[in-house]
């Protein structure tokens, strides 16, 4: 079994960063592909962010590339999301994910390629 919870959200404003943290327990994430999604009132769970195990690859949404960068500890069993030059319509509840497995070089994209959740954090950028 793997928890997996999500720290560092809050209110920022316009232009600002937030850095969330994932932090694993249980089992290793070292052999994973992991992602990050959010999920904004009334809207469905969107993918975000994602990096292979191998940390050679990586995938982002549109709506963040260039603003977003995902990465890695393993020493530390943790995986990060750097946000920055946040936008009011990257206000959302953010989840990092385990993926169910794959090749070093593996990316992740969508809800069901994630067998383990986080429970969230909010994110809330005001204008």
């Amino acid at each position: 079994q793997v928890q997996l919870v999500e720290s560092g959200g809050g209110l920022v404003q316009v232009g600002g960063s937030l850095r969330l943290s994932c932090a694993a327990s249980g089992r290793s994430l070292s052999n994973y592909a992991m992602g990050w999604f959010r999920q904004a009132p009334g809207k469905e769970r969107e993918f975000v962010a994602a990096l292979s195990s191998s940390g050679g690859s990586t995938s982002y949404a549109d709506s963040v590339k260039g603003r977003f960068t995902i990465s890695r500890d393993n020493a530390k069993n943790t995986v990060y999301l750097q946000m920055n030059s946040l936008k009011p319509e990257d206000t959302a509840v953010y989840y990092c994910a385990r993926s169910r497995g794959g090749s070093s070089w593996y990316v992740g994209v969508r809800r069901y390629e994630y067998d383990y959740w986080g429970q969230g954090a909010q994110v809330t950028v005001s204008s």
